[in-house]
């Protein structure tokens, strides 16, 4: 097979991502940090410089005192370029948040959801509902904006249109990108996995900077996880890859909410943990207007009660376990914990966990391992599902502004890892 020809326009794009990422990630930079960092020619840092700062892509940030010289500019993204919007579809609510572009947070948007398999119109219309709010609340104009990331439970099926199976709340092949675009959304839209969302923003900007194998872990009312790999998400055949959830911890255990038995979700899950000590207690329900409050009341009781701490002792024992199984598999520099069900479990039991990850995993891969808490708390989906439209920016070197609303994108071939810098022709 013939390798594809690289052209003037290939490499022009090329210089123009690696400026821009490099900006992105670790700006404020001078042109001469920018040509050392970058491996780029001081002339082509120039030239092509000029053009983002023309496009308004950048804006200069000050100066630098240099060896002797001049004042060297300090240049940076223009936090104004444009906007970023991203959704959590979350199995109890939907909540949307507007950035800048240095990634500030300019307005947060809440829906809840009724009952553990919400209907898609029903989500469609709290989404549709959710981006105008958010822009209102932003004062800002929607042309603005550069794209809406949006995380959403179960598999992202990219094709002619969107298809969301999420077979725990009942959704099988919900074309959702359609029933937006028949809504009246127009932005650009890109989709993918919620964990796979807060992963990207964990190893961008969270607890997994540095690493180029690591696993996120997603822990609320379900589980999932995002498996990097060589510093991109593992996807598998058909983009299913992550369902960690789904994995069998006892063979012909409890009942999961995907219909078979033994999950691990079932177990760790924030509905099988609050079940299983509902069952233990011959049906009385901890109190709590939400899994989030009853959880909480759950980690409260076990200071006092013996059940409650029986429960969540074996629930560290099958979380550990299951963390076991991630590290004798894919073998990860680092684990993260994260998801507001494994932020409250983790911030009281991370040492029983890390104990009984250790008793199940084999001893050298797990003493390449580290487990930490996730660093962007219980809202990293939709940060990270803002970094969706973030990416494609980076990676086609930025869009003028004229240029820049004229498709809609469904992109999930974005790197977790920050781009890595690498040499190109001036």
């Amino acid at each position: 097979m013939e390798s594809k020809r690289t052209t003037v326009r290939d490499l022009r794009r090329h210089n123009r991502a690696a400026l821009l990422s490099k900006l992105f990630f670790d700006g404020p930079l001078s042109r001469h940090e920018l040509s050392h960092l970058t491996g780029l020619s001081a002339a082509t840092v120039s030239n092509v410089t000029a053009e983002l700062v023309e496009e308004r892509l950048i804006v200069e940030a000050g100066l630098v005192e240099s060896d002797g010289g001049r004042p060297r500019v300090l240049l940076r993204v223009d936090p104004a370029y444009g906007h970023v919007i991203g959704i959590d579809v979350g199995e109890t609510g939907v909540r949307v948040e507007l950035f800048d572009l240095a990634m500030s947070r300019l307005a947060t948007v809440e829906h809840a959801l009724s009952g553990p398999r919400p209907d898609p119109s029903t989500v469609v219309a709290q989404l549709t509902s959710g981006l105008r709010e958010a822009i209102e609340q932003a004062g800002i104009d929607e042309r603005s904006v550069l794209g809406v990331g949006i995380g959403v439970p179960g598999t992202v099926e990219q094709g002619r249109t969107v298809l969301v199976h999420a077979q725990t709340i009942g959704w099988d092949a919900i074309a959702l990108e359609q029933m937006l675009r028949a809504n009246g959304i127009e932005l650009p839209l890109f989709f993918e996995n919620g964990a796979k969302t807060q992963g990207q923003a964990e190893m961008w900007f969270g607890a997994g900077r540095g690493a180029r194998h690591a696993v996120i872990i997603l822990l609320g009312s379900g589980v999932g996880a995002a498996v990097i790999t060589h510093g991109s998400t593992y996807r598998g055949a058909t983009s299913s890859a992550g369902e960690w959830g789904h994995t069998t911890i006892v063979y012909g255990g409890r009942a999961c909410r995907c219909g078979s038995h033994g999950c691990l979700e079932a177990y760790v899950g924030a509905e099988g943990i609050l079940d299983r000590y509902r069952q233990a207690r011959a049906g009385r329900a901890v109190p709590g207007e939400d899994e989030q409050s009853s959880l909480d009341a759950l980690l409260t009781a076990a200071e006092r009660s013996k059940t409650a701490a029986r429960v969540l002792d074996e629930t560290a024992g099958y979380l550990g376990a299951g963390i076991a199984n991630l590290i004798n598999l894919f073998n990860p520099e680092r684990i993260v914990l994260g998801g507001w069900a494994g932020l409250a479990l983790g911030g009281r039991m991370l040492p029983q966990i890390r104990q009984a990850a250790q008793a199940h995993a084999l001893r050298h891969p797990h003493g390449q391992t580290s487990i930490d808490l996730c660093e962007l708390g219980p809202d990293a989906v939709a940060f990270g599902a803002a970094t969706l439209p973030v990416a494609a920016l980076l990676a086609e070197g930025g869009r003028p502004r004229e240029a820049r609303r004229t498709a809609a994108h469904n992109r999930t071939d974005v790197p977790a890892q920050r781009p890595r810098m690498t040499t190109a022709p001036a």
